[in-house]
């Protein structure tokens, strides 16, 4: 049996279980993390991350203007981390570290294959897909158009 919650009784929850040292496994939702990650088919771990330990090219999931956002960190400046969603083109969060709640760990798919973040299977698209902006912005583009069409067509 599936129960509906509000976002913040969700997230509160994910924070206590993180906070008591919990991994947390979530369904992604949204298209902020597209191609590499599909809201409302792939799922996420969540573990505890120290602040220390933050770096770029983790997923996380952070505190932003009262939501919370799971994005990409895409640089550090002491503590301070620039984040931005591998959907996007444009759109940059900036956020303390202490911001942050967790961080992915693991990548379920709905094949049921499972995915770590330290694998070449997820390193190596993730680095290709954030080093070149050209083919970045032009495969954006294109999902974004594919995406209108299935929204008109339903």
């Amino acid at each position: 049996m599936m129960k509906i919650v509000s976002n913040e009784l969700f997230f509160a929850w994910v924070e206590e279980e993180l906070a008591k040292g919990n991994n947390v496994r979530i369904r992604m939702k949204g298209v902020s993390m597209l191609p590499l990650l599909r809201g409302e088919k792939d799922e996420v771990l969540l573990a505890p991350c120290p602040p220390d330990e933050l770096k770029p090219m983790d997923v996380v999931l952070f505190h932003f203007r009262g939501k919370h956002v799971l994005h990409r960190i895409i640089r550090r400046k002491g503590d301070w981390l620039r984040i931005q969603g591998d959907g996007s083109f444009v759109a940059v969060e900036q956020c303390h570290t202490k911001d942050v709640v967790g961080k992915v760990i693991k990548v379920y798919r709905p094949s049921g294959r499972e995915v770590s973040v330290d694998s070449w299977r997820w390193q190596w698209p993730s680095r290709l897909w954030r080093c070149s902006d050209t083919l970045r912005r032009l495969m954006l583009r294109v999902i974004h158009l594919f995406r209108a069409k299935e929204r008109e067509e339903l």
